[in-house]
């Protein structure tokens, strides 16, 4: 029992240290960038020992308050079987609201709204992220400031590149290179802190207020640049799946959270003493001999925050196509042992036109800090909002103790909202822009495939009755299996039909396959598969996933042998209807949203390949499909 706890506990360090490096990445890079945004950006705030200490209690505070409080306490505690993210808390919250389909309309929307912010904000992290490392340079010497900007793309490019073989070679390194960040982060603060032990007087709350209070002119910009601090802290739910909540929130309270304060507190303590160093207080923070290191250091950690943003946006992509909000794009899987490891070469490169985009665009933190904020900040909102919702209904906790909890957390949020609103015609448009884009396309995804549903099932023949007519006058029947893939295994086939029109045959065993994807992150192998036997050796089979679960058609099928139905690949023929889209004035969506449909439709993935089917079994049998 002894050596069970001990190797618990040893099992946890090694997840809390795992977190580290894929966690609170993004959160643990935000001093590079944050105080200097504060004070020496482009809506900078006079520099004063008041004013700094007010910005110090702001940060310890918000940190505590939206990280500590109410991700790490509260909204992990909202999980879906294990797993976390804006997609699994939409399945929540539609679950509560089952039965009443207009709210869960409204969820998802909103929600999808939040999914749309999360790939604003993925492609921001990567930019801000590696450029403020590699501005160190310029604090080592002006003469390194043309090639920033070169080094910054070239870094980039290698991140995005690599993707293809997986985090997995690299993901053992992660943890004990960000283990070494905060303790840099640590140590530097710590040393800045000991020779002006006074800054931490800001960590009573009074600071804060008073600072509200006292500067209403300006508070308002202050906190557009504080919640540059709290950004990444929704990857604590993002990624609850892959640790677990115990040591994600150890890894927090235990080593992050006091590393992150002492270095902020550091900051301004150096800024207390040496107001000059505001232009880049992180760097400033160091001694001369230290820089180059610090430097490389902290590129490795923006690196490693940058592709906790990219597999976040991956993963999220993938539960998004499960779910039928996102078209089939090419997903491949870098890891035999890790489902959840996977490359989306689509999804991957996208993202690296955008943050080239920004780079160039931008060209400086100072910059991009107008564009990062309003994505987190939104993203934050609707959490607030969907977990409300959550807390009440699935939680058991009635709507006066859900709206009271929550209202605090959003009361500071919408603060940063709102601080974050004025910095639209400045940058923050971009994230925006590349949400509302997002959005747009899953919902005209979404509602598309539901026309495209309702105007093929309207059509089709009830299967029951189909079967019946058929054994009148059955056709020929020839050796082997046929499988029919639907969307709906209650109703003929189209492919089903035209087989028949055109070959005048069926084998002697015929299987119409549909699959469910439920809002759960997983469905057990034991239920993968229901099977419904019918007349003339005909089978209803339907193959259900969860929103994580790889499909692999094939493999579910030879489930099947366990309820008395065997199937040889080698005898089976797969037969998939293939639909061309005529768009139509006053249908179900405007016709520019149906035109956009059609081409998502013609450039998405073909279902051989989403579902493993082999190609050489495979037949495709094309239709007329009006919207």
């Amino acid at each position: 029992m002894h050596q069970a706890a001990i190797q618990s506990k040893s099992q946890q360090a090694a997840l809390a240290l795992a977190a580290l490096g894929v966690v609170y990445g993004d959160i643990g890079t935000s001093p590079l960038y944050s105080m200097k945004e504060v004070f020496a950006g482009n809506h900078s705030i006079p520099l004063t020992p008041e004013n700094i200490l007010g910005i110090l209690s702001l940060i310890v505070w918000s940190l505590i308050i939206i990280v500590s409080v109410k991700y790490v306490v509260f909204i992990m505690r909202a999980d879906n079987r294990g797993e976390g993210g804006i997609m699994a808390l939409i399945s929540l919250a539609q679950h509560g609201a089952k039965g009443n389909p207009g709210l869960q309309r409204s969820i998802m929307l909103v929600g999808l709204l939040g999914a749309g912010m999360f790939y604003g904000d993925g492609m921001v992290t990567p930019a801000i992220s590696v450029l403020s490392a590699l501005e160190g340079l310029k604090v080592v010497t002006p003469a390194f400031q043309p090639v920033i900007i070169p080094a910054t793309l070239l870094v980039l490019f290698a991140l995005f590149y690599f993707q293809r073989r997986g985090t997995a070679s690299l993901g053992a390194l992660f943890g004990p290179v960000m283990l070494l960040w905060f303790a840099t982060l640590a140590i530097l603060g710590l040393i800045s802190i000991v020779a002006n032990p006074g800054v931490l007087q800001a960590l009573s709350p009074t600071f804060g207020l008073g600072f509200l209070i006292e500067n209403r002119s300006i508070a308002i910009v202050a906190m557009g640049a504080v919640v540059l601090s709290v950004t990444g802290a929704e990857a604590l739910y993002a990624d609850m799946g892959h640790f677990g909540s115990k040591p994600i929130r150890q890894a927090w309270f235990g080593f992050v959270l006091p590393s992150l304060v002492l270095n902020y507190f550091g900051q301004g303590a150096l800024l207390l003493v040496n107001p000059a160093a505001a232009d880049n207080p992180f760097y400033r923070l160091a001694p001369e001999w230290l820089l180059y290191p610090l430097v490389a250091l902290a590129t490795l950690a923006t690196v490693i925050a940058s592709q906790a943003v990219i597999s976040g946006a991956f993963s999220v992509s993938r539960q998004a196509m499960q779910l039928g909000f996102l078209p089939r794009i090419e997903v491949q899987f870098t890891s035999e042992k890790a489902q959840g490891q996977v490359y989306l070469p689509g999804v991957n490169w996208g993202l690296f036109v955008a943050v080239v985009i920004l780079v160039l665009g931008f060209q400086t933190t100072d910059n991009l800090a107008a564009a990062y904020g309003i994505a987190v900040t939104g993203d934050m909102v609707i959490t607030s909002v969907l977990a409300t919702f959550v807390a009440a209904k699935s939680w058991g906790w009635g709507w006066g103790r859900s709206i009271a909890l929550f209202a605090v957390f959003l009361s500071v949020e919408l603060t940063f909202l709102f601080a974050n609103i004025l910095k639209i015609p400045h940058g923050g448009w971009f994230p925006l822009v590349a949400g509302a884009m997002i959005f747009l396309v899953m919902t005209t995804w979404k509602r598309g495939g539901q026309l495209l549903t309702e105007r093929t099932s309207g059509e089709a023949i009830e299967l029951v009755s189909f079967i019946d007519a058929l054994l009148v006058s059955m056709p020929v029947r020839v050796l082997g299996t046929s499988v029919f893939m639907t969307s709906r295994n209650d109703r003929v086939p189209s492919s089903m039909l035209h087989n028949l029109m055109h070959n005048k045959v069926l084998h002697e065993r015929v299987l119409i396959v549909s699959v469910e994807v439920f809002d759960v992150p997983y469905v057990p192998e034991i239920d993968r598969i229901v099977i419904s036997k019918l007349k003339g050796n005909f089978f209803r089979v339907t193959v259900q996933y969860g929103f994580k679960d790889e499909p692999d058609i094939p493999l579910a099928l030879s489930f099947c042998k366990t309820q008395g139905l065997t199937i040889d690949m080698m005898e089976t023929s797969f037969f998939l209807g293939r639909a061309t889209l005529i768009p139509k004035v006053g249908s179900g969506m405007a016709l520019w949203r149906e035109k956009l449909f059609v081409f998502l439709f013609r450039n998405a993935g073909s279902a051989t390949s989403f579902y493993k089917i082999p190609s050489n079994r495979v037949v495709e049998l094309g239709t007329q499909v009006v919207l």
